[in-house]
């Protein structure tokens, strides 16, 4: 048996080149076969057919066209968020530039817990990360796996400032990672601020301050899940300093704006934050995974810090090799910011705000179809890239069938939010090659889905 060729070494890019041929290929073919933004025929006819590609998991002889298989398959199957139509979720199309920059940090295969495994990857981490915490306003910022494990950094942050208690407060609105997160913290149980119509509500923030005994962390949201909505973040940072609770703001939706001219004042207070949740794998167009928490205080991470010989000895980090166990809780983690920076620097701010911009745009003219619509009732004009509406006179049920009714058909993929006590259709635009006539056939895709 012959052995099999690596990615990496002299031999790589030879072993390599046929393989990518086929992956292309069968990413094609998969597209073909699917024809749609998803599969047909809901989770049975897709896990079917995934068997069948499948076979034995395990056999006892390899398959040397197992590549061209499951590939093919997985595009078959998959939700394929370049699809104008697949607009649920905050799932963006990656950029070709920014997945070609992540097949080489695959081949290479740098592992950020120990310089000597990552020495170029670890000096471009550290420049970069630096420089979106500036963009943000902020000091320094650490690459997470997205918005789960900034917020949960964010109230490990928080507690160890805090001398290892701290009570979050947040609005009904805000990310479920935030709870969740007090609780896998052993943290008190948060205490939850009204949000009407979906965004924090000051007034009632102010009432909580005033009352709850001390340490708080005060975590604001700029682009919830559901609406797309930013609180109002400059009042919410004059309150954190009036009454000296922590702020934390998660803007792993709303963050991408900070590159558009046009619409980064709408993060207008992010600067006060003393922790921001960023997302690139959203309004970045990052393949996943492309997370950040950016910190005010590079000082607090020094909490991070953990020891282990084999990896950050005393006598290596006095000699001057860098010490990464506190840039993360991970211990293996892969060179995503490699991605980051190509993107960054291939578009530069100028064309990652135009593409902003772009899905911005869109989202305010699908909008603005909806409402001209007497067929549909709309929720209010997008915030960011996000539209809430639903068939008008329709119950909830009604809603629900309309979605999984596409989703089944496999002709669209919309999302669902439930706001104001009602539920909504949910569409996200974050594909800026959407086309007005894609959202005007999304609309009649509905219109025709919905029941007499």
């Amino acid at each position: 048996m012959s052995m099999p060729p690596l990615a990496s070494g002299p031999e790589g890019p030879d072993a390599m080149r046929p393989l990518l041929g086929t992956v292309l290929d069968a990413l094609a073919a998969g597209s073909v076969e699917r024809g749609g933004p998803l599969p047909v025929g809901g989770p049975e006819a897709v896990a079917a057919r995934v068997a069948g590609a499948l076979g034995d998991v395990l056999p006892d002889t390899g398959d040397p066209d197992a590549l061209r298989t499951l590939v093919r398959a997985l595009a078959a199957g998959a939700a394929d968020p370049a699809d104008p139509l697949c607009a649920a979720h905050l799932h963006c199309p990656p950029l070709a530039v920014a997945t070609a920059a992540d097949l080489a940090a695959s081949v290479l295969n740098p592992s950020l817990d120990s310089w000597d495994q990552a020495p170029s990857a670890s000096a471009l981490e550290t420049a970069v990360t630096r420089a979106l915490a500036r963009t943000a306003g902020l000091a320094d910022a650490l690459v997470t796996t997205g918005g789960t494990e900034s917020n949960q950094l964010a109230l490990l942050l928080a507690r160890e400032a805090h001398g290892g208690s701290v009570r979050l407060v947040c609005s009904a609105g805000a990310h479920h990672s935030l709870p969740r997160a007090a609780w896998l913290l052993g943290l008190p149980d948060p205490v939850v601020i009204p949000a009407p119509h979906g965004a924090l509500d000051p007034a009632a923030l102010d009432e909580a301050l005033t009352d709850l005994p001390r340490p708080l962390l005060v975590a604001a949201t700029a682009g919830t899940t559901d609406a797309g909505l930013i609180d109002p973040l400059p009042e919410i940072a004059r309150l954190c300093a009036a009454h000296g609770a922590r702020l934390h703001i998660d803007a792993a939706y709303g963050g991408g704006l900070l590159f558009s001219d046009r619409h980064r004042d709408l993060l207008a207070g992010l600067e006060a934050a003393q922790t921001v949740t960023l997302d690139l794998h959203k309004l970045g167009w990052q393949p996943v995974a492309a997370g950040l928490l950016a910190v005010a205080r590079p000082h607090e991470l020094a909490v991070l810090h953990q020891r282990a010989d084999y990896l950050n000895a005393d006598d290596d980090t006095d000699a001057g090799l860098p010490d990464l166990l506190g840039r993360s809780l991970r211990t293996t983690r892969r060179a995503d910011v490699l991605k980051i920076a190509v993107t960054l620097r291939t578009l530069g701010r100028r064309g990652l705000g135009a593409l902003v911009d772009q899905v911005c745009a869109r989202a305010g003219e699908f909008a603005a179809l909806v409402g001209e619509h007497p067929g549909f009732e709309l929720y209010d004009r997008p915030a960011i890239s996000t539209v809430l509406f639903r068939p008008a006179g329709a119950d909830d049920a009604a809603v629900a069938a309309v979605r999984r009714r596409l989703l089944r058909e496999g002709r669209a993929v919309l999302g669902r939010a439930r706001l104001d006590g009602r539920l909504w259709l949910k569409v996200t635009v974050l594909n800026p090659r959407t086309r007005p006539d894609d959202l005007a056939h999304l609309l009649k895709l509905v219109e025709g889905s919905t029941p007499g």
